[in-house]
């Protein structure tokens, strides 16, 4: 078990390593050791996860995630194999843990006096600007 909080962790069986070949700086030794990782992540299901976790690990994870619920995370930041995979380790616990904070609810503002007194203003510059506009008629 990863401990991602204090009160949640996650399954090492979920997550699966697979090793590429990076692009990059690395002399010849980019042509023969693949130094990249590509980390999956299994997501349990929706039902298993904290309340609402869920929907947001989905809209954090963006283009990461796959339709069937696997998050795919790269690096290939470092040169050496043990540090990317350190890194790909490190992407997928901050993302887990900014999908279990809940978001913070919206505080209800209103305008202020002085805001709809300009906006007041402004509508009727706005009308006697269009009524300029107007054309002319004479009244006999």
């Amino acid at each position: 078990m990863i401990p991602i909080t204090p009160t949640y962790s996650i399954d090492e069986a979920a997550i699966e390593w697979q090793f590429i070949r990076a692009s990059g700086p690395g002399g010849q030794n980019v042509n023969k050791v693949a130094t990249a990782v590509q980390l999956r992540y299994t997501l349990p299901e929706a039902h298993t996860l904290p309340d609402g976790m869920y929907p947001r690990l989905v809209r954090h994870a963006g283009k990461q995630i796959t339709e069937g619920g696997i998050v795919i995370l790269n690096a290939r930041r470092f040169r050496s194999q043990e540090r990317n995979r350190q890194d790909a380790m490190e992407k997928l616990i901050v993302l887990i843990r900014t999908a279990l904070e809940p978001p913070r609810p919206r505080k209800k503002t209103r305008p202020t006096q002085a805001s709809q007194q300009r906006r007041l203003v402004a509508k009727q510059r706005r009308h006697i600007i269009k009524q300029l506009r107007r054309t002319v008629t004479h009244v006999p």
